[in-house]
């Protein structure tokens, strides 16, 4: 009886970790090394103003509630699933991705996020747990235009349906920039965050951009992607040797700019 039921804790806990993994952006850590960054990056003020939201905790802890909630049922949340993403054509030039960012429907990650920040620092009378719900969709939004895959086609969903080899095991070109090249890393996020973050001053400057000038970054990156994957392709060693860095750059744009923003709304 006692091994049956441990089977049964087994099996659960199986399932639950497959589901998890589903519904992941830049993967559990990759989220967390991006808001760890931003943390060691934030004002005084803005600091202060983020604990009288979440208390003590570090906003890391929260970075992967967006996706968390997909699992919600009530109507409340059905419509943010399409806000992780948006979707274009591609190899746009910067005019013609602005176009299509403008024209494209209210629910994705380009409108979503903007309304988030928007609602965030005009409306003072929100309540705590809305302002709450609030950062957690920007830490965890503001991350996901940073993933190319997340700034993709809708025809094969984002690079879902692409189906590669990851060091022989099956997966998507989806996933493996979600998860697999960060994974594969070995990192804790507090250790990926140290040893990317080496505090430099050019950082401000080289990384200072609009929300839409990093979504276009993002774009060009995920049609580098596109270009470079084929279906069934086996991608390993040269691989990491080829993204590594370029992922890695990827995460501490983000968090940089992360920061910038949390000083802008909260600071």
């Amino acid at each position: 009886m006692k091994n049956k039921l441990s089977a049964i804790v087994l099996l659960v806990s199986c399932m639950m970790c497959s589901q998890i993994q589903k519904v992941q952006a830049w993967g559990m850590t990759g989220h967390r090394v991006i808001a760890e960054v931003a943390e060691r990056h934030l004002s005084k003020k803005a600091k202060k103003n983020i604990q009288k939201v979440i208390g003590n905790q570090h906003i890391a802890y929260w970075s992967n509630w967006a996706d968390f909630i997909k699992s919600d049922t009530s109507e409340a949340f059905k419509k943010t699933g399409s806000w992780h993403f948006v979707n274009t054509s591609a190899n746009l030039t910067y005019d013609q991705f602005h176009a299509e960012l403008q024209q494209s429907p209210d629910n994705n990650l380009y409108k979503a996020y903007l309304n988030v920040k928007k609602e965030t620092i005009e409306n003072k009378d929100l309540s705590l747990a809305q302002q709450q719900q609030n950062l957690y969709f920007i830490l965890h939004l503001f991350a996901d235009a940073h993933q190319p895959m997340h700034v993709g086609r809708a025809a094969d969903l984002g690079g879902n349906k692409i189906e590669v080899m990851f060091f022989g095991r099956k997966t998507n070109i989806h996933r493996v920039w979600d998860s697999d090249l960060v994974e594969n890393e070995q990192y804790s996020y507090t250790e990926y965050a140290s040893v990317l973050d080496i505090h430099d001053k050019n950082y401000y400057k080289k990384y200072n951009v609009s929300f839409e000038q990093a979504l276009y970054e993002t774009h060009q990156l995920a049609n580098k992607i596109y270009a470079d994957v084929e279906l069934n392709a086996n991608l390993s060693y040269t691989y990491i040797y080829d993204y590594k860095y370029i992922m890695e750059e990827a995460l501490l744009k983000a968090g940089i700019r992360l920061a910038n923003e949390l000083n802008e709304i909260y600071g």
